[in-house]
Protein backbone atom coordinates (compact mmCIF):
# COMPACT_ATOMS: atom_id res chain seq x y z
CA UNK A 1 0.00 0.00 0.00
CA UNK A 2 1.06 3.59 -0.65
CA UNK A 3 -0.43 7.07 -0.46
CA UNK A 4 -0.34 9.56 -3.33
CA UNK A 5 -1.03 12.89 -1.65
CA UNK A 6 -0.02 16.48 -0.99
CA UNK A 7 -1.76 17.90 -4.07
CA UNK A 8 -4.93 19.53 -5.32
CA UNK A 9 -7.27 16.55 -5.66
CA UNK A 10 -9.81 16.29 -8.50
CA UNK A 11 -11.83 13.10 -8.10
CA UNK A 12 -14.63 13.33 -10.72
CA UNK A 13 -16.72 11.72 -7.97
CA UNK A 14 -19.81 13.62 -6.84
CA UNK A 15 -19.41 12.42 -3.25
CA UNK A 16 -16.16 14.38 -2.85
CA UNK A 17 -15.33 16.29 -6.05
CA UNK A 18 -12.39 18.42 -4.85
CA UNK A 19 -9.93 18.83 -1.99
CA UNK A 20 -7.38 21.61 -1.79
CA UNK A 21 -4.85 19.30 -0.12
CA UNK A 22 -5.74 15.66 -0.64
CA UNK A 23 -4.81 12.35 -2.10
CA UNK A 24 -5.62 8.67 -2.48
CA UNK A 25 -4.50 5.53 -0.69
CA UNK A 26 -3.77 2.71 -3.13
CA UNK A 27 -3.89 -0.93 -2.12
CA UNK A 28 -3.03 -3.30 -4.94
CA UNK A 29 -5.06 -2.52 -8.07
CA UNK A 30 -7.74 -0.40 -6.37
CA UNK A 31 -8.16 2.84 -4.47
CA UNK A 32 -8.64 2.10 -0.78
CA UNK A 33 -9.47 5.60 0.43
CA UNK A 34 -9.74 9.21 -0.64
CA UNK A 35 -9.27 12.17 1.68
CA UNK A 36 -7.08 14.97 2.89
CA UNK A 37 -3.36 14.39 3.11
CA UNK A 38 -3.49 14.59 6.91
CA UNK A 39 -6.36 12.09 7.12
CA UNK A 40 -4.67 9.54 4.87
CA UNK A 41 -1.34 9.73 6.67
CA UNK A 42 -3.08 9.28 9.99
CA UNK A 43 -5.19 6.40 8.66
CA UNK A 44 -2.26 4.60 7.01
CA UNK A 45 0.86 5.57 9.01
CA UNK A 46 2.96 2.71 7.59
CA UNK A 47 2.16 3.42 3.94
CA UNK A 48 4.79 4.88 1.63
CA UNK A 49 4.11 8.49 0.65
CA UNK A 50 4.33 9.36 -3.03
CA UNK A 51 4.55 13.13 -2.86
CA UNK A 52 2.54 15.07 -5.46
CA UNK A 53 4.44 18.19 -4.38
CA UNK A 54 1.46 20.47 -4.80
CA UNK A 55 0.52 19.22 -8.25
CA UNK A 56 -2.97 18.36 -9.43
CA UNK A 57 -3.99 14.76 -8.65
CA UNK A 58 -6.68 13.48 -11.00
CA UNK A 59 -7.96 10.31 -12.72
CA UNK A 60 -5.89 8.87 -15.55
CA UNK A 61 -7.07 9.94 -18.98
CA UNK A 62 -8.80 7.65 -21.48
CA UNK A 63 -8.37 7.75 -25.27
CA UNK A 64 -11.48 6.26 -26.87
CA UNK A 65 -10.04 5.91 -30.40
CA UNK A 66 -6.43 5.72 -31.56
CA UNK A 67 -4.20 3.88 -34.05
CA UNK A 68 -0.98 2.28 -32.81
CA UNK A 69 0.05 1.46 -36.37
CA UNK A 70 0.59 5.14 -37.17
CA UNK A 71 3.17 5.77 -34.44
CA UNK A 72 6.20 5.47 -36.72
CA UNK A 73 4.85 8.12 -39.10
CA UNK A 74 5.96 11.07 -36.98
CA UNK A 75 8.05 13.34 -39.24
CA UNK A 76 7.56 11.08 -42.28
CA UNK A 77 7.19 12.41 -45.83
CA UNK A 78 6.51 9.87 -48.58
CA UNK A 79 7.99 10.81 -51.95
CA UNK A 80 5.32 11.79 -54.45
CA UNK A 81 2.54 11.74 -51.86
CA UNK A 82 0.66 15.04 -51.91
CA UNK A 83 -2.97 14.12 -51.18
CA UNK A 84 -5.80 16.39 -52.27
CA UNK A 85 -8.64 14.27 -50.85
CA UNK A 86 -9.32 12.02 -47.89
CA UNK A 87 -9.14 8.90 -50.06
CA UNK A 88 -5.72 9.99 -51.28
CA UNK A 89 -4.64 10.46 -47.65
CA UNK A 90 -5.65 6.85 -46.93
CA UNK A 91 -4.10 5.37 -50.06
CA UNK A 92 -0.93 7.45 -50.11
CA UNK A 93 -0.10 7.49 -46.41
CA UNK A 94 -1.88 5.14 -44.01
CA UNK A 95 -2.48 2.15 -46.27
CA UNK A 96 1.05 2.50 -47.62
CA UNK A 97 2.37 2.32 -44.05
CA UNK A 98 0.25 -0.55 -42.76
CA UNK A 99 1.00 -2.71 -45.84
CA UNK A 100 4.64 -2.66 -44.79
CA UNK A 101 4.21 -3.24 -41.06
CA UNK A 102 5.57 -6.57 -39.84
CA UNK A 103 5.20 -7.88 -36.30
CA UNK A 104 8.47 -6.14 -35.44
CA UNK A 105 7.08 -2.86 -36.79
CA UNK A 106 3.85 -3.38 -34.88
CA UNK A 107 5.80 -3.93 -31.68
CA UNK A 108 7.87 -0.79 -32.24
CA UNK A 109 4.72 1.22 -32.96
CA UNK A 110 3.01 -0.06 -29.81
CA UNK A 111 6.03 0.59 -27.61
CA UNK A 112 6.38 4.13 -28.94
CA UNK A 113 2.72 4.96 -28.44
CA UNK A 114 2.53 3.45 -24.97
CA UNK A 115 5.54 5.42 -23.75
CA UNK A 116 4.05 8.62 -25.14
CA UNK A 117 0.70 7.87 -23.50
CA UNK A 118 2.31 7.34 -20.12
CA UNK A 119 4.16 10.65 -20.43
CA UNK A 120 0.88 12.45 -21.12
CA UNK A 121 -1.23 10.83 -18.43
CA UNK A 122 -3.20 8.45 -20.65
CA UNK A 123 -3.79 5.20 -18.78
CA UNK A 124 -6.42 3.58 -21.03
CA UNK A 125 -6.69 3.34 -24.82
CA UNK A 126 -9.07 1.89 -27.38
CA UNK A 127 -6.83 0.93 -30.28
CA UNK A 128 -7.89 0.14 -33.85
CA UNK A 129 -5.00 -1.69 -35.49
CA UNK A 130 -3.96 -2.36 -39.09
CA UNK A 131 -0.77 -4.08 -40.26
CA UNK A 132 -1.62 -5.73 -43.54
CA UNK A 133 2.06 -6.55 -44.05
CA UNK A 134 1.74 -9.19 -41.29
CA UNK A 135 -1.67 -9.72 -39.74
CA UNK A 136 -1.57 -13.00 -37.73
CA UNK A 137 -0.39 -12.40 -34.17
CA UNK A 138 -0.43 -8.59 -34.41
CA UNK A 139 -2.99 -8.03 -31.64
CA UNK A 140 -1.08 -10.42 -29.41
CA UNK A 141 2.11 -8.45 -30.09
CA UNK A 142 0.35 -5.24 -29.04
CA UNK A 143 -1.06 -6.98 -25.97
CA UNK A 144 2.47 -7.98 -24.94
CA UNK A 145 3.57 -4.33 -25.18
CA UNK A 146 0.50 -3.27 -23.21
CA UNK A 147 1.41 -5.69 -20.42
CA UNK A 148 5.04 -4.60 -20.42
CA UNK A 149 4.30 -0.89 -20.19
CA UNK A 150 1.18 -1.30 -18.05
CA UNK A 151 -1.40 0.67 -20.06
CA UNK A 152 -5.02 -0.56 -20.02
CA UNK A 153 -5.93 -1.48 -23.62
CA UNK A 154 -8.98 -2.51 -25.61
CA UNK A 155 -7.75 -3.90 -28.93
CA UNK A 156 -9.25 -4.83 -32.28
CA UNK A 157 -8.08 -5.44 -35.85
CA UNK A 158 -9.24 -3.40 -38.82
CA UNK A 159 -11.12 -5.76 -41.15
CA UNK A 160 -11.13 -4.53 -44.75
CA UNK A 161 -11.48 -5.92 -48.27
CA UNK A 162 -9.07 -3.35 -49.66
CA UNK A 163 -6.20 -5.86 -50.02
CA UNK A 164 -8.28 -8.83 -51.11
CA UNK A 165 -10.20 -11.73 -49.62
CA UNK A 166 -7.21 -13.52 -48.05
CA UNK A 167 -6.17 -10.47 -46.02
CA UNK A 168 -9.77 -9.77 -45.03
CA UNK A 169 -10.15 -13.35 -43.78
CA UNK A 170 -6.89 -13.07 -41.83
CA UNK A 171 -8.16 -9.87 -40.22
CA UNK A 172 -11.43 -11.53 -39.22
CA UNK A 173 -9.47 -14.45 -37.76
CA UNK A 174 -7.14 -12.15 -35.82
CA UNK A 175 -10.13 -10.50 -34.16
CA UNK A 176 -11.62 -13.90 -33.40
CA UNK A 177 -8.38 -15.31 -32.00
CA UNK A 178 -7.77 -12.34 -29.69
CA UNK A 179 -11.37 -12.33 -28.53
CA UNK A 180 -11.09 -16.05 -27.76
CA UNK A 181 -7.92 -15.37 -25.74
CA UNK A 182 -9.55 -12.55 -23.75
CA UNK A 183 -12.48 -14.79 -22.88
CA UNK A 184 -10.11 -17.47 -21.61
CA UNK A 185 -7.98 -14.94 -19.68
CA UNK A 186 -10.44 -12.42 -18.19
CA UNK A 187 -9.03 -9.36 -16.49
CA UNK A 188 -9.32 -5.61 -16.23
CA UNK A 189 -6.24 -4.66 -18.28
CA UNK A 190 -6.88 -6.20 -21.71
CA UNK A 191 -10.15 -6.31 -23.61
CA UNK A 192 -11.26 -7.05 -27.17
CA UNK A 193 -13.62 -5.50 -29.66
CA UNK A 194 -14.22 -6.53 -33.28
CA UNK A 195 -12.67 -4.01 -35.66
CA UNK A 196 -13.71 -2.83 -39.08
CA UNK A 197 -12.42 -0.17 -41.44
CA UNK A 198 -14.70 2.28 -43.24
CA UNK A 199 -17.78 0.75 -44.81
CA UNK A 200 -16.68 1.56 -48.36
CA UNK A 201 -13.92 -1.05 -47.93
CA UNK A 202 -16.16 -3.78 -46.43
CA UNK A 203 -18.53 -5.91 -48.51
CA UNK A 204 -21.76 -7.43 -47.29
CA UNK A 205 -20.13 -10.85 -47.41
CA UNK A 206 -17.31 -9.70 -45.16
CA UNK A 207 -19.77 -8.10 -42.74
CA UNK A 208 -21.48 -11.47 -42.48
CA UNK A 209 -18.15 -13.13 -41.68
CA UNK A 210 -17.45 -10.51 -39.01
CA UNK A 211 -20.83 -10.95 -37.35
CA UNK A 212 -20.49 -14.74 -37.45
CA UNK A 213 -16.96 -14.72 -35.98
CA UNK A 214 -18.02 -12.34 -33.23
CA UNK A 215 -21.18 -14.24 -32.38
CA UNK A 216 -22.49 -11.39 -30.26
CA UNK A 217 -19.63 -11.71 -27.77
CA UNK A 218 -18.38 -8.13 -27.94
CA UNK A 219 -19.06 -4.82 -29.61
CA UNK A 220 -17.69 -3.61 -32.93
CA UNK A 221 -15.23 -0.73 -33.30
CA UNK A 222 -15.63 0.68 -36.78
CA UNK A 223 -15.06 3.85 -38.81
CA UNK A 224 -18.34 5.39 -39.96
CA UNK A 225 -18.91 8.28 -42.38
CA UNK A 226 -15.54 9.84 -41.71
CA UNK A 227 -15.44 10.90 -45.35
CA UNK A 228 -18.13 11.18 -48.00
CA UNK A 229 -16.67 8.04 -49.62
CA UNK A 230 -18.69 6.04 -47.11
CA UNK A 231 -21.93 7.81 -47.95
CA UNK A 232 -21.51 7.71 -51.73
CA UNK A 233 -20.46 4.06 -51.78
CA UNK A 234 -23.27 2.91 -49.49
CA UNK A 235 -25.94 4.72 -51.47
CA UNK A 236 -24.58 3.81 -54.89
CA UNK A 237 -23.74 0.16 -54.18
CA UNK A 238 -26.25 -0.87 -51.53
CA UNK A 239 -29.03 1.73 -51.67
CA UNK A 240 -28.60 2.36 -47.93
CA UNK A 241 -26.93 4.99 -45.76
CA UNK A 242 -23.84 3.73 -43.85
CA UNK A 243 -25.54 3.46 -40.44
CA UNK A 244 -28.46 1.65 -42.09
CA UNK A 245 -26.00 -0.89 -43.53
CA UNK A 246 -24.59 -1.47 -40.08
CA UNK A 247 -28.07 -2.05 -38.73
CA UNK A 248 -28.76 -4.53 -41.55
CA UNK A 249 -25.79 -6.63 -40.41
CA UNK A 250 -26.42 -6.44 -36.66
CA UNK A 251 -23.36 -4.26 -36.01
CA UNK A 252 -25.09 -1.57 -33.94
CA UNK A 253 -25.70 -1.95 -30.21
CA UNK A 254 -24.75 -0.68 -26.73
CA UNK A 255 -21.25 -2.20 -26.87
CA UNK A 256 -20.38 -0.88 -30.36
CA UNK A 257 -18.26 2.22 -31.02
CA UNK A 258 -18.67 4.22 -34.23
CA UNK A 259 -15.61 6.34 -34.94
CA UNK A 260 -16.02 9.83 -36.41
CA UNK A 261 -19.71 9.92 -37.56
CA UNK A 262 -19.24 13.20 -39.43
CA UNK A 263 -21.63 12.74 -42.35
CA UNK A 264 -24.58 11.14 -40.57
CA UNK A 265 -28.10 12.46 -41.13
CA UNK A 266 -30.94 12.73 -38.63
CA UNK A 267 -32.39 9.32 -39.51
CA UNK A 268 -29.01 7.72 -38.84
CA UNK A 269 -28.72 9.59 -35.54
CA UNK A 270 -32.05 8.09 -34.52
CA UNK A 271 -30.81 4.59 -35.37
CA UNK A 272 -27.70 5.19 -33.27
CA UNK A 273 -29.85 6.44 -30.38
CA UNK A 274 -32.43 3.66 -30.58
CA UNK A 275 -29.76 0.94 -30.52
CA UNK A 276 -27.73 2.54 -27.71
CA UNK A 277 -24.66 2.64 -29.95
CA UNK A 278 -21.73 4.85 -28.89
CA UNK A 279 -19.75 7.34 -31.01
CA UNK A 280 -16.26 8.83 -30.75
CA UNK A 281 -15.25 12.26 -31.97
CA UNK A 282 -11.66 12.88 -33.17
CA UNK A 283 -11.55 16.63 -33.82
CA UNK A 284 -7.91 17.29 -34.74
CA UNK A 285 -7.74 14.37 -37.14
CA UNK A 286 -10.99 15.45 -38.78
CA UNK A 287 -9.66 18.96 -39.29
CA UNK A 288 -6.30 17.70 -40.50
CA UNK A 289 -7.92 15.42 -43.07
CA UNK A 290 -10.37 18.17 -44.09
CA UNK A 291 -13.33 15.81 -43.78
CA UNK A 292 -15.64 18.03 -41.75
CA UNK A 293 -17.00 18.52 -38.24
CA UNK A 294 -18.93 15.81 -36.44
CA UNK A 295 -22.41 16.91 -35.28
CA UNK A 296 -21.48 16.27 -31.67
CA UNK A 297 -24.00 18.72 -30.23
CA UNK A 298 -26.89 17.13 -32.12
CA UNK A 299 -25.78 13.61 -31.23
CA UNK A 300 -25.52 14.42 -27.54
CA UNK A 301 -28.80 16.36 -27.56
CA UNK A 302 -30.41 13.07 -28.59
CA UNK A 303 -28.86 11.29 -25.61
CA UNK A 304 -26.21 9.44 -27.62
CA UNK A 305 -23.00 8.63 -25.73
CA UNK A 306 -20.19 10.45 -27.53
CA UNK A 307 -16.61 9.91 -26.39
CA UNK A 308 -13.39 11.69 -27.27
CA UNK A 309 -10.46 10.18 -29.16
CA UNK A 310 -7.43 11.39 -31.05
CA UNK A 311 -7.28 9.05 -34.08
CA UNK A 312 -3.53 9.08 -33.18
CA UNK A 313 -3.22 12.66 -34.44
CA UNK A 314 -1.86 13.26 -30.93
CA UNK A 315 -1.63 11.26 -27.72
CA UNK A 316 -2.50 14.33 -25.64
CA UNK A 317 -6.15 14.06 -24.60
CA UNK A 318 -6.19 17.60 -23.21
CA UNK A 319 -5.04 18.90 -26.58
CA UNK A 320 -7.90 16.98 -28.19
CA UNK A 321 -10.30 18.47 -25.62
CA UNK A 322 -9.31 22.02 -26.59
CA UNK A 323 -9.73 21.25 -30.28
CA UNK A 324 -13.15 19.67 -29.69
CA UNK A 325 -14.47 22.84 -28.09
CA UNK A 326 -12.99 25.14 -30.72
CA UNK A 327 -14.32 23.24 -33.76
CA UNK A 328 -17.85 22.93 -32.34
CA UNK A 329 -17.98 26.67 -31.69
CA UNK A 330 -16.45 27.47 -35.07
CA UNK A 331 -18.89 25.16 -36.85
CA UNK A 332 -21.97 26.67 -35.18
CA UNK A 333 -20.65 30.26 -35.26
CA UNK A 334 -21.60 30.45 -31.58
CA UNK A 335 -19.01 31.22 -28.89
CA UNK A 336 -21.20 29.95 -26.04
CA UNK A 337 -21.81 26.30 -26.98
CA UNK A 338 -20.03 23.00 -26.45
CA UNK A 339 -18.39 23.49 -23.05
CA UNK A 340 -20.46 20.94 -21.17
CA UNK A 341 -20.58 18.54 -24.10
CA UNK A 342 -16.82 18.32 -24.70
CA UNK A 343 -15.94 18.05 -21.02
CA UNK A 344 -18.60 15.34 -20.63
CA UNK A 345 -17.06 13.49 -23.59
CA UNK A 346 -13.67 13.11 -21.93
CA UNK A 347 -14.55 13.05 -18.23
CA UNK A 348 -17.90 11.20 -18.19
CA UNK A 349 -18.45 9.35 -21.45
CA UNK A 350 -14.95 7.97 -21.98
CA UNK A 351 -15.02 6.34 -18.51
CA UNK A 352 -18.52 5.00 -19.21
CA UNK A 353 -17.32 3.43 -22.45
CA UNK A 354 -14.22 2.00 -20.80
CA UNK A 355 -16.16 0.47 -17.91
CA UNK A 356 -18.24 -1.49 -20.43
CA UNK A 357 -15.07 -3.10 -21.79
CA UNK A 358 -12.99 -3.55 -18.65
CA UNK A 359 -15.64 -4.12 -15.99
CA UNK A 360 -14.06 -1.90 -13.34
CA UNK A 361 -14.87 1.67 -12.18
CA UNK A 362 -12.71 4.05 -14.21
CA UNK A 363 -12.34 7.79 -14.64
CA UNK A 364 -12.94 8.71 -11.00
CA UNK A 365 -11.02 8.61 -7.74
CA UNK A 366 -13.19 6.85 -5.19
CA UNK A 367 -12.87 3.85 -2.86
CA UNK A 368 -13.09 0.67 -4.93
CA UNK A 369 -12.29 2.35 -8.24
CA UNK A 370 -9.35 1.24 -10.35
CA UNK A 371 -6.14 2.91 -9.24
CA UNK A 372 -5.55 4.88 -12.44
CA UNK A 373 -4.19 8.20 -11.19
CA UNK A 374 -1.99 10.96 -12.59
CA UNK A 375 -0.30 14.05 -11.19
CA UNK A 376 -0.08 17.19 -13.29
CA UNK A 377 2.67 19.72 -12.68
CA UNK A 378 0.31 22.68 -12.77
CA UNK A 379 0.79 25.72 -10.59
CA UNK A 380 -2.20 28.05 -11.15
CA UNK A 381 -1.75 31.81 -11.06
CA UNK A 382 -5.52 32.41 -10.94
CA UNK A 383 -8.08 31.08 -8.43
CA UNK A 384 -8.41 27.29 -8.65
CA UNK A 385 -11.31 25.39 -7.13
CA UNK A 386 -13.77 22.60 -7.69
CA UNK A 387 -15.97 25.07 -9.57
CA UNK A 388 -13.52 25.97 -12.34
CA UNK A 389 -11.26 22.95 -12.84
CA UNK A 390 -12.50 22.35 -16.39
CA UNK A 391 -11.59 25.89 -17.32
CA UNK A 392 -8.06 25.34 -16.04
CA UNK A 393 -7.80 22.13 -18.06
CA UNK A 394 -9.10 23.72 -21.24
CA UNK A 395 -6.95 26.82 -21.07
CA UNK A 396 -4.03 25.95 -18.81
CA UNK A 397 -3.10 22.28 -18.91
CA UNK A 398 -1.44 20.07 -21.50
CA UNK A 399 -0.59 16.40 -21.36
CA UNK A 400 3.13 17.15 -21.19
CA UNK A 401 2.62 18.57 -17.72
CA UNK A 402 2.05 15.06 -16.40
CA UNK A 403 4.74 14.21 -13.87
CA UNK A 404 3.48 10.92 -12.37
CA UNK A 405 1.34 8.21 -13.97
CA UNK A 406 -0.22 5.23 -12.17
CA UNK A 407 -2.33 2.54 -13.85
CA UNK A 408 -3.98 -0.34 -12.00
CA UNK A 409 -1.92 0.58 -8.94
CA UNK A 410 1.39 0.27 -10.79
CA UNK A 411 3.57 3.38 -10.94
CA UNK A 412 4.51 3.75 -14.62
CA UNK A 413 6.17 7.16 -14.40
CA UNK A 414 7.41 8.99 -11.33
CA UNK A 415 8.62 12.57 -11.45
CA UNK A 416 8.79 12.32 -15.26
CA UNK A 417 10.99 9.21 -15.25
CA UNK A 418 9.53 6.02 -16.73
CA UNK A 419 9.76 3.27 -14.11
CA UNK A 420 11.57 0.08 -15.08
CA UNK A 421 12.10 1.25 -18.66
CA UNK A 422 15.40 2.07 -20.35
CA UNK A 423 13.94 4.80 -22.49
CA UNK A 424 17.13 5.45 -24.44
CA UNK A 425 17.43 1.80 -25.42
CA UNK A 426 13.74 1.61 -26.32
CA UNK A 427 13.99 4.71 -28.49
CA UNK A 428 17.06 3.36 -30.27
CA UNK A 429 15.29 0.09 -31.12
CA UNK A 430 12.15 1.90 -32.28
CA UNK A 431 14.28 4.24 -34.42
CA UNK A 432 15.81 1.29 -36.27
CA UNK A 433 12.36 -0.10 -37.08
CA UNK A 434 11.16 3.30 -38.28
CA UNK A 435 14.22 3.60 -40.54
CA UNK A 436 13.35 0.25 -42.11
CA UNK A 437 9.78 1.34 -42.70
CA UNK A 438 10.72 4.73 -44.12
CA UNK A 439 13.33 3.07 -46.34
CA UNK A 440 10.74 0.73 -47.83
CA UNK A 441 8.30 3.58 -48.40
CA UNK A 442 10.82 5.86 -50.11
CA UNK A 443 13.27 3.28 -51.52
CA UNK A 444 16.31 4.82 -49.84
CA UNK A 445 18.32 4.42 -46.67
CA UNK A 446 17.78 6.54 -43.58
Amino acid sequence: MYILANGRLITRDSALPYLEDGGVAIDGERIAAVGSTAQLRQQYPEAELVDARGGVIMPGLINAHTHIYSALARGLAIDGNSPTSFLEVLEGTWWAIDRRLTLAGTRASADALYMDCIKQGVTTIFDHHASFGEIPGSLFQIAESARRFGVRSCLCYEVSDRDGAEKADQAVQENRDFLDWCEKHPGSMLAAMFGGHALFTISDATFEKMADANGGRTGFHIHVSEGMNDVYDSLRTYGRRPVQRLQDHGILGPRTILGHCIHVNTAEMELIRETGTMCVNNPESNMGNAVGCSPVLQLMERGITVGLGTDAYTNDMLESLKAALAIQRHNTCLPNVGWCEVTDMIFKNNPLMAEKSFGVPLGRLAPGAAADVIVMDYKPFTPFSGENIDGHMLFGMTGRQCQTTICNGRILMRDRELVGVDEEAENARILEESKKLWGELNHRAY
